[in-house]
């Protein structure tokens, strides 16, 4: 499995998935970093096929 981690979210998350062995990156690790927009997870989603991890709730209407 493959995970992207949201900026609402800490990179500890994604430090403990990689552990666990996951293709993990966090919002951080990408060229805006925490500033990052919707459509941009979104998009990168789709093209690295990653489940995007966030408790952002209004992610799911950007999408």
């Amino acid at each position: 499995m493959k995970f992207l981690v949201d900026a609402h979210l800490p990179r500890k998350l994604a430090i403990q998935l990689k552990e666990a062995g996951y293709d993990t990156r966090h919002t951080l690790g990408l060229p805006l970093g925490n500033s990052t927009t919707d459509q941009f997870i979104n998009e990168l989603s789709i093209t690295e096929q990653r489940i995007v991890i966030t408790k952002g709730s209004d992610f799911v209407d950007s999408f």
